[in-house]
């Protein structure tokens, strides 16, 4: 079993919103945007207003209506927008209703966003952009057929069978000359519990996106079981479970989830008891940690990590 010693951490609490801005922002960077013709972004600009308005009618309407009648909006006038010549290098950062996560090597970019039925029926939608030499658009729709897929933890699909999640980092590693990214996802499921997902994604030999694979392993548990394509926690709603990547450790570590009525088959009674599980990279695969460290930490001693829930955001007008 891989364990490691106790140790001190800094809070880092992190606003979800100030984290997309920030990683888009730096992988972008300002030079980037001279590629950008001035007739093109002040074209984008006049998008990025309408996307705007139309990405808050999706968050704050009361209407159901208005909320899948704007998502219909948004995703075409974003489609219209990504195909501007070198778009990808426009950061679209009046946007603060979706998620914009950069690959580090910025290869892609993806975006990510959901419009909810009630609090019970959610719909991710999203794309992914890459980044091509000459600026042309190269874009994978995603298609979330969560619902649709029983042994999530098994099954590889492709972006048209999509397992929704709202991303909110983005990691690179090399295995064999090729390139594995690992995504972390946030997932509101249904009225009861929440749930936060890892995904790799790698692209086959015609550049088309893969997700899932055997690349979480649990081999060096105390009780071994086969290797997953996908993990997740799930988890009562408002139940503040984290799931994130400590670069100085370079771990995935995750709240240690019991159930607080002693019924371990309803995963909307779990919550987190002061102990971490993770992950580490190891030759090619994520290693299963049981137990992190060997003590519990007390609350604010371990990073924490809240992309979860949206802002409110006030009411903005469109622009005529």
């Amino acid at each position: 079993m891989i364990t490691l010693k106790c140790l001190n951490f800094e809070n880092k609490k992190v606003n979800r919103f100030n984290l997309f801005v920030s990683l888009m922002f730096f992988a972008s960077g300002l030079f980037a945007q001279e590629r950008l013709l001035d007739e093109d972004r002040i074209f984008l600009d006049s998008k990025q207003d309408s996307l705007a308005y139309y990405g808050r009618q999706i968050v704050e309407s009361d209407d159901v209506a208005v909320r899948f009648r704007s998502d219909s909006f948004f995703t075409r006038i974003l489609m219209r927008a990504l195909k501007t010549k070198h778009s990808f290098h426009y950061p679209f950062d009046s946007l603060l209703t979706i998620s914009r996560v950069y690959a580090p090597d910025s290869a892609f970019r993806i975006f990510t966003w959901q419009v909810s039925k009630d609090e019970d029926v959610h719909r991710r939608h999203g794309a992914i952009q890459m980044n091509t030499p000459d600026g042309s658009l190269v874009r994978f729709p995603l298609i979330d057929r969560s619902r649709l897929i029983n042994n999530q933890a098994d099954t590889i699909t492709s972006n048209e069978w999509w397992i929704g999640a709202i991303y909110y980092r983005v990691l690179m590693h090399e295995w064999q000359q090729k390139k594995i990214y690992t995504l972390f996802g946030y997932d509101e499921n249904s009225i009861r519990s929440t749930k936060k997902r890892l995904e790799v994604l790698r692209f086959d030999q015609g550049g088309n996106p893969v997700f899932g694979g055997p690349f979480f392993s649990f081999a060096e548990d105390t009780i071994p079981k086969k290797s997953q394509s996908r993990f997740w926690i799930e988890y009562k709603k408002n139940g503040n479970a984290r799931m994130m990547y400590d670069d100085d450790l370079e771990l995935i570590i995750y709240d240690h989830l019991i159930s607080e009525s002693n019924e371990p088959a309803k995963k909307f009674t779990y919550h987190p008891d002061g102990d971490y599980e993770g992950f580490k990279w190891i030759k090619g695969q994520w290693m299963h940690i049981d137990k992190v460290f060997n003590q519990k930490l007390e609350d604010g001693q371990a990073p924490v990590v809240n992309p979860a829930v949206e802002k409110k955001l006030p009411p903005v007008k469109k622009d005529n």
